[in-house]
């Protein structure tokens, strides 16, 4: 991923077609190995990414989202082995789905509000205890 930072540098107004469409090409893998389906190590992209990237038209065809979908669950998959400490995929999904459905890991608001989605990010707000261990939150999702 730090390769292709460095190589792909940022267009500037003289740069030509070509360049353009190779800095899209790197931004594109850059977004789908660094967010949506990030593996392990947070630094590697596989070269099947790259393939779909070939030709702008048939990648309009691909479903990221059920791509991402189908990286996230087989993460999580694998992330319920004992001797597993990291989980790859889209944890960012993951926690919002998850903040959504289990009381626990929500914070608490501890005034009336109309708007959750706005009022969750405010300062003042109290939260509710948060299991740091990878082995709490297991028990508490198995409970």
């Amino acid at each position: 991923m730090g390769w292709l930072r460095d190589t792909f540098l940022e267009p500037d107004n003289d740069s030509n077609e070509l360049e353009r469409i190779r800095y899209a090409r790197a931004y594109i893998l850059e977004m789908i190995e660094g967010y949506l389906m990030p593996d392990l190590s947070r630094n590697l992209v596989h070269l099947r990414w790259l393939l779909k990237l070939v030709d702008f038209r048939a990648a309009g065809e691909l479903s990221c989202g059920s791509a991402m979908l189908a990286t996230l669950y087989k993460e999580m998959c694998r992330a319920t082995r004992s001797n597993k400490a990291k989980i790859g995929g889209c944890l960012s999904l993951l926690q919002s789905w998850a903040q959504f459905r289990f009381p626990f890991l929500r914070h608490r608001v501890d005034y009336p509000y109309t708007f959750p989605l706005i009022t969750r990010w405010n300062h003042s707000m109290s939260y509710a205890k948060i299991p740091t261990s990878l082995e709490d939150i297991r028990l508490l999702l198995d409970q």
